[in-house]
Formats: structure tokens, C-alpha cells, sequence
């Protein structure tokens, strides 16, 4: 079996001293996704940066305390790469530095942490979010094609910032004119799955539920309430999802013991 976890953690070094440490201290996952982690390698302590067991990749963006993406796999990666540019991908190269893309390669299987872009409706962000997404759907057919002909399979983990159904999220309609929920994002995750041709995992494995959701605003009572939404994917190509046997969100059992307003999303493969 492989295991495969997923989680935006809200800012490393707090969800380190909220439980985070703990939480992968236990973890049965072969490997993990990190997103958001927002801290230099300098300022992560050791048993964050490099803990025991674990080969760590961590991808900070230069703008300081912002983004940033990890992995941490059991076994030693055989390649490693960060953000997603010299793939002849017209704008690919504008997010190297940004924090927002890192892959490894495994023994059958590339694995890949993602933070896109959170954006605003009528701010520079959301200008960003879109040009992300017009360089990151070509970058994805191509990764797919590199991997099948080399006999691989691809997974894409991570925060995509996107809701992509009404039942990705519980308070649909008030956000039918939000970042997240806009007409456009979610035609394009829409173009992930059919033009691209991967899998939502999550979803494919529990078809008729509302959610599970994966993050809860700190505001007001939507973590009591279960008002969430659903943006944090196992995006992976059909052979792999194929052998997906079980998905899940660790939610937290009450909102004391949150340790990021994300929780882990794991998903079982067989190999």
C-alpha cells in the first residue's frame, strides 16, 4: 500500500507548536504534503526540518512568510523538482520562487504538493491565481504524458483553492461570486479532470456526500457547524486513482485541538 497525505498547515512553525509534530510523529503516511508553510529552513526546528525517518523537500517562496510547499517521504526521493518551469510552459516560470510547487519522484509514482493561489475577486491576487492556472493545465498534460512514458503515475496533492461542485462547499450560493467558487475556476478544474484527464480522488471515492470538507474558517462557529469547504485534492491519473481503497479527512474531534484551519486529507493506494 502507499499512503499519501495532504495538508495546508496554516504556517509550520504554529501548527508545530499547536500538535503538528505530534500529528506526524503517529501518522501512518508514506508520504506527506505540506502547503502554506510560510517559514525559511532557518526558522523551522529540527525535528520540523529534517525529522527522523523522513526525507524532507522543502520549497520556500522568496517572498518572506509567504506560501511555501513540503514533502516528506519515507524513502529517499530518486528526483527532485521545484515549481514547474522549463517545460516550455509560456508563464510557467514567473512561480520558481514562489512557494507554490514541488515534486518527487518515487519508484512508479511522481508526487507533487501544490499551493495555488488563494485570489480576490478584483485584486491583484486573483490576476495571479489566473495566470497560475493558465500555465499550470498545460503543465499538467505534460507531466501526465512525461510520466506515462517513462511507466509512471502522477498525484497531485494539495491546496487548489478551489471548490469545485456545490457539494464542495456548504454555503454555495452565498459564494457563487467569491474567489474559490467563481464560474470560471471551477470551469477549469473542470478542464483538469476532462481535458487533462486526472481523477479527484476524494470524490470519485465518495460520490454522493456532501464534502468531506478539508478547511473551516477560524471565524464564527464553522468548524462547530461543519459550514466548510473542499479544496484540498489528490488530483492523480487514472491508473493511480484506480487503485485508490480508501480517502478520508482528519478532522479534528473538536476545535481546541485544530492545529491549522486545514485538515489532513490521506488517501490509501495499492501498489
Amino acid at each position: 500500500m502507499l499512503t499519501v497525505t495532504s495538508v495546508n498547515v496554516n504556517g509550520l512553525r504554529a501548527a508545530a507548536k499547536k500538535g503538528f509534530v505530534e500529528w506526524l510523529a503517529a501518522t501512518e503516511a508514506d508520504v506527506v504534503c505540506l502547503q502554506e508553510v510560510r517559514a525559511e529552513l532557518a526558522q523551522l526546528p529540527e525535528e520540523v526540518r529534517a525529522p527522523e525517518g523522513w526525507h524532507t523537500v522543502h520549497a520556500p517562496a522568496a517572498a518572506k512568510g509567504r506560501a511555501g510547499v513540503s514533502l516528506y517521504s519515507r524513502h529517499a526521493p530518486e528526483r527532485i523538482q521545484i515549481g514547474f518551469g522549463g517545460h516550455g510552459v509560456p508563464g510557467a516560470e514567473e512561480f520558481d520562487t514562489s512557494g507554490r510547487y514541488a515534486e518527487i519522484d518515487l519508484p512508479g509514482v511522481t508526487v507533487a504538493s501544490l499551493y495555488l493561489p488563494s485570489g480576490e475577486v478584483g485584486t491583484e491576487r486573483q490576476d495571479e491565481k489566473e495566470r497560475f492556472m493558465a500555465a499550470f493545465l498545460p503543465y499538467l498534460r505534460g507531466l501526465k504524458a512525461r510520466a506515462a512514458a517513462d511507466g509512471r503515475e502522477v498525484v497531485v496533492c494539495g491546496d487548489w483553492n478551489i471548490a469545485h461542485q456545490e457539494a464542495d462547499l456548504k454555503n454555495w450560493k452565498a459564494n457563487r461570486k467569491s474567489s474559490g467558487f467563481l464560474p470560471e475556476e471551477r470551469a477549469w478544474l473542470t478542464r483538469v479532470l476532462e481535458e487533462a484527464a486526472y481523477v479527484d480522488v476524494v470524490r470519485s471515492l465518495h460520490p454522493d456526500v456532501e464534502g468531506p470538507y478539508s478547511w473551516w474558517s477560524y471565524r464564527g462557529r464553522a468548524f462547530d457547524n461543519d459550514s466548510g469547504w473542499r479544496i484540498d485534492y489528490q488530483m492523480a491519473t487514472p491508473g493511480l486513482a484506480g487503485r485508490a481503497v480508501k480517502a478520508w479527512v482528519e478532522r479534528a474531534a473538536t476545535h481546541a485541538e485544530r492545529w491549522s484551519d486545514h485538515a489532513p486529507v490521506s488517501v490509501v493506494y495499492e501498489r
